[in-house]
């Protein structure tokens, strides 16, 4: 589907010389003289790449729509992560770095999305928020006051995130995979 350049918002995926790009920022611009544009920051979701585009409201853009299927992850093997389509029971691996930081919150059988093009997977969503157990947790320090004030932990995943004075080892608790941050404590 074409659309605008100036059209373009953050978290479209398009392709653009013959690249598959995910928009990071945007922003409109509109100077005294001359036409309006669209500065248009995008990662390219094949190699990583990351590029500053600027697209007038004359140019026209193809916005890509991603499969999206369902999978269960399996397990690590070295560098690649196995995955089985829910549907059909196939396993693919996939490079680890594909997920970036939120891999360490993998956790056998968890069910994740697959955004796929042309039958190609670039980019696997895990769910926004997942149980994990402190194993490390800072002392309070007497005399904070317990309002703003919080302490770094350690998950038994190895993410280190800042947790509220009275989090103690051994609680599970639910943390934002994205932001890496303490949401609340666990059922």
């Amino acid at each position: 589907m074409k659309i605008s350049g100036v059209d373009i918002r953050p978290g479209n995926i398009l392709e653009y010389e013959n690249g598959i790009w995910k928009v990071a920022k945007t922003q409109h611009t509109q100077p005294g003289k001359g036409g309006a544009f669209m500065q248009v920051e995008m990662k390219n979701l094949i190699d990583g790449r990351k590029t500053n585009v600027r697209f007038r409201s004359a140019d026209t853009v193809e916005k890509v729509r991603l499969d999206t299927k369902d999978f269960q992850f399996l397990y690590a093997e070295g560098d690649s992560l196995v995955f089985m389509d829910i549907e059909t029971y196939e396993q693919i691996q996939l490079p680890a770095d594909l997920l970036g930081d939120a891999a360490a919150f993998l956790q056998d059988g968890m069910q994740v999305l697959l955004e796929l093009w042309e039958e190609r997977p670039i980019s696997v969503q895990l769910p926004e928020q997942v149980e994990a157990t402190i194993v490390e947790a800072d002392a309070v320090v007497k005399g904070q006051t317990a309002s703003s004030s919080y302490k770094p932990a350690v998950l038994d995943n190895g993410v280190r995130v800042m947790v509220p004075p009275h989090i103690e080892s051994g609680t599970r608790i639910v943390v934002d995979v994205y932001e890496k941050a303490y949401v609340r404590k666990a059922d």
